[in-house]
């Protein structure tokens, strides 16, 4: 782990005990420290990628329905950037819109995929409602420079049945306190992939999890009650902030299992919009 990450996980541990909380549960809760790739188009890491640029895909892809946000080069990603199994090589692709609407999706391109520039009517035309040219003048460009990350949760509830709604994580009493303070020292990049990812309003792999059970199981739309199980199958594979008076983020959420066979497919994506 590299001094600026030691840094910042020392400084939360003395902030934390400073506030009065156990020793034992400062410890738990940094047991719960994932590494994360932090992308941004600014910094001197190397290059892995590219924000926006030409949609290179197989020729008979589906046509995307999202713009592009970012191409990543999996094979100059290290193999402690993260903890989800990304692919060793190849190109992972992120489309994504900043709405109320869910909308988005992740391709993977296998590596000596045969690919050609598509250019989607919908998004590239110059008849592009006004409303959308200017959301999409707000999409980071230019080349990726990877940095390695931690970080914490940055919500310490999980949801409940009702007449409950919200209960600290268990084994965690006093989470909702280390995950403010966590949120007051972390610096969230303009795009990451794994970790815990952030939002103001949901816990992104607890509301992915539920939308899926309750989907999967009934074919309706979830439940705003509903409390799923199996939260630890999914992960963030992504998140990236992209500015929309006064912000927005786009999460792609994946099971583990299907990202390490590569159906990035059956990724599904979330936005936490705050109009």
């Amino acid at each position: 782990m590299d001094s600026r990450n030691t840094q910042i996980l020392d400084e939360f541990q003395s902030q934390a005990l400073a506030q009065g909380i156990p020793a034992t549960e400062v410890g738990k809760w940094m047991a719960l420290v994932r590494p994360f790739a932090s992308l941004t188009a600014d910094g001197d890491g190397p290059v892995v990628g590219r924000f926006g640029g030409p949609i290179m895909l197989p020729a008979d892809a589906a046509e995307p329905s999202c713009p592009l946000v970012a191409t990543i080069d999996c094979a100059a990603l290290p193999e402690e950037a993260t903890d989800i199994p990304l692919p060793p090589d190849g190109k992972l692709l992120l489309f994504g819109y900043p709405d109320h609407e869910e909308s988005g999706s992740a391709v993977y391109v296998p590596e000596g995929t045969a690919v050609e520039e598509h250019r989607p009517a919908s998004w590239l035309s110059d008849n592009v409602h006004e409303d959308t040219a200017e959301i999409l003048q707000e999409y980071p460009q230019g080349d990726i420079h990877l940095s390695l990350g931690v970080c914490l949760p940055t919500d310490g509830h999980i949801s409940v049945p009702p007449p409950g709604y919200l209960a600290p994580m268990p084994g965690h009493p006093h989470g909702e306190a280390l995950a403010e303070l966590w949120k007051d020292l972390w610096d969230y990049p303009t795009l990451m992939l794994g970790g815990h990812g952030m939002s103001h309003d949901f816990d992104p792999v607890h509301e992915a999890a539920r939308q899926a059970a309750f989907s999967e199981e009934s074919g309706h739309p979830p439940d705003p009650d509903a409390v799923p199980s199996s939260d630890e199958d999914w992960v963030l594979l992504a998140q990236c902030a992209i500015y929309r008076a006064p912000g927005a983020d786009i999460f792609w959420m994946i099971r583990r299992e299907d990202l390490g066979v590569r159906r990035l497919d059956r990724v599904r994506v979330l936005v936490d919009y705050n109009p």
